[in-house]
This record gives C-alpha cells, structure tokens and sequence, in this order.
C-alpha cells in the first residue's frame, strides 16, 4: 500500500492522527526531500504522541521520480509506503502524480489523506464570492512563458490562485500593475506560520503597500475574476456561413462533438 500524507504547511499541530499512526507504520519514505522529512518526524517525535519509525528514507521528486519507479518497482508492491512532499498536499503541483499514475498503471492499492492546503486555505480566506477557481501553481520563472502563462491567468473569467516566491512577488506585481492596475488581488503570506498575513486591494494599492516591506516566506496570489466578452456561436451560425461544405463540417464537428464525416455527409443531404 502506498499512502499520500498532507503534511503541515506551517504549523506543525495541522498534523492529523490518522497521518501520525500511518507514518509509525510506513517501512519507506519516498520524499520530495528526505532531509525536511526527517526533520518534521523528529520535531512531531518530540511533541505529540507519536514514535519515530524504523523505515528508510529515499528521495522521489521531478528529477528522479521516473528512474526511482524502476528501481522500486518490489518494494512498492510489498512494503507499505508512505509519499510525502515538503509542505502541504502531496500530488498538487508536486511530483507524486508520477507515482498515483504509476499506482493505476499497475494497480498498486494507493490512497490519499485529506489535510493540509495552501490552494484552498487561501481561497477560503480571500473573501471572494465565486466558489469556482483556477489552480495555476506557479508561473514560468521568465521570459515570454512567463508572460504568456500571467496573461491566460488573467483574463481566464475565473479567479485564479498561484503561488509566487518571496524574491518574486515584486516582480509578479510589477506585471500585474502594467497589465491591469485596478485587478483586485489577495495575497496570504506563510499560512498558518507565526508571521501569517494576509493582503486585499488592487494589483497598484498592494504594490504600493508591499513597497516598503521586507519581502519573506511563501506567498499564495488569487488574482480577482474579470469578465471575459466571449462571443457566441451557435449551430444556426455556422449553417449560415458562406463556406464549402468542408471547412463548414469541421466547424461542425468541433461544435457538436461528432465526427466529421457524419456532418458533411448531413450537410450532403441538404
């Protein structure tokens, strides 16, 4: 068996007791970084009820999780095997969706703990009415990737959540403003650590406020829906256009889902 534990995203006492009885079982750790789990084993070993295991540690993350599947392929069907990432929700922008696949591929018996996660710890708190979001994760780091990725985010018609690192979010600010100055944002900085902090106010209004700030921690970024102008195409339209019957029945076919040959033999009969 192979289960997915939630770790803390700050404070240590997010731990659940289900994960605390699943990690004293576990006979290997596969670890985004086996060094901060470790750590946080040893800190939950000092101050909850809770007995370090006797299991190996192996690292699994988006530069060796390929080659870690083939070189554990026994030990993933015999032993039980915990996945952790460094902080949060395993599998969410993290590389043990490799090893869920892997799971499905082979039917190896998996499962995923519910806990803690900084997506919908910060969409909870950023007071926006919609209930539906986009997860971006975070943007290319730079170039025109970087600027192709914020402008889909932006005007996608949903709010839409990133995470930014801390010698970022100037940056990431700085594109906010010259694209779209008035855009309402929410900004949670470290969730759930002791300098928690939490920003609303437009992309120009929290530029200027985290201006003068020392720039730490981890941010979540949910930049404000604005309503996109989608013009709408219906079955009637396309049927009116002067076109040949070829491109017509592919305009069809992406419109109504069936296949391409159905609409232009439809369009035949006509």
């Amino acid at each position: 068996m192979i289960s997915f534990i939630p770790t803390p995203i700050g404070n240590p006492q997010d731990i659940t007791i289900r994960a605390l009885r699943v990690f004293e079982q576990a006979e290997l750790f596969l670890c985004e970084d086996t060094r901060e789990s470790k750590r946080l084993l040893r800190l939950l070993d000092d101050r909850f009820d809770f007995t370090m295991p006797d299991a190996e540690f192996i690292s699994f993350n988006e530069h060796n999780g390929s080659q870690r599947l083939e070189e554990l392929q026994e030990k993933l069907i015999e032993k039980e095997v915990v996945y952790v990432s460094d902080a949060g929700m395993p599998v969410i922008s993290d590389p043990g969706q490799l090893l869920v696949e892997y799971c499905q591929k082979y039917n190896v018996a998996y499962d995923i703990l519910p806990g803690a996660s900084a997506v919908v710890t910060a969409y909870a708190a950023s007071g926006f009415k919609e209930g539906d979001f986009l997860f971006s994760a975070f943007l290319p780091h730079k170039g025109i990737e970087r600027s192709k990725a914020l402008n889909k985010a932006l005007n996608s018609g949903y709010n839409t959540i990133l995470y930014e690192s801390p010698h970022r979010l100037m940056k990431l600010l700085e594109q906010l403003v010259e694209l779209d100055a008035s855009r309402e944002l929410f900004l949670a900085k470290e969730i759930s650590k002791k300098y928690q902090t939490y920003y609303r106010g437009t992309a120009i209004q929290l530029q200027h406020e985290l201006s003068t700030k020392v720039i730490r921690g981890e941010w979540v970024v949910i930049l404000g829906a604005k309503e996109v102008d989608r013009p709408s195409l219906y079955l009637e339209d396309i049927l009116a256009l002067d076109l040949a019957p070829k491109p017509k029945s592919k305009l069809l076919a992406k419109l109504t889902g069936k296949p391409v040959k159905e609409c232009y033999a439809n369009l035949m009969k006509k």
